[in-house]
């Protein structure tokens, strides 16, 4: 596993993060959270006071709505699931995502380009 992120990359691939995994189906924030980290192998992971704040964000925007169910032990949870709203958002916002990361790859020479393949080691002369 690659090192740790910075938080400010965190929160910006946060809404990605989130809205993929309701594409997936309905989840209360805890699982949400899981599912993320064991998703992406532990490098994206989310405490509850990071967490919830952005699923109000989200709710506030329509992307996501939320409604509360009480479990089997008696505890109330609340669950969120994607709205039409922001299912049009994922779309958009991978595309942005793998603008900046390609961009980013090619900067960093983490992506070979013809260029790069001319010098032995991808070093330019």
């Amino acid at each position: 596993m690659a090192g740790s992120i910075s938080s400010n990359v965190k929160r910006g691939s946060a809404e990605l993060a989130i809205l993929s995994v309701l594409e997936t189906g309905t989840f209360h924030g805890y699982d949400m959270a899981k599912r993320i980290e064991q998703q992406t192998d532990g490098v994206l992971k989310f405490d509850v006071a990071s967490l919830y704040p952005l699923l109000y964000r989200l709710e506030k925007r329509g992307w996501v709505s939320a409604h509360w169910e009480q479990a089997a032990n008696g505890r109330k949870r609340r669950y969120y699931k994607l709205t039409s709203e922001g299912k049009k958002r994922i779309s958009p916002l991978r595309a942005q995502w793998q603008a900046f990361f390609g961009a980013l790859g090619k900067l960093a020479g983490l992506t070979g380009t013809d260029a790069d393949r001319d010098v032995p080691g991808g070093e330019r002369a």
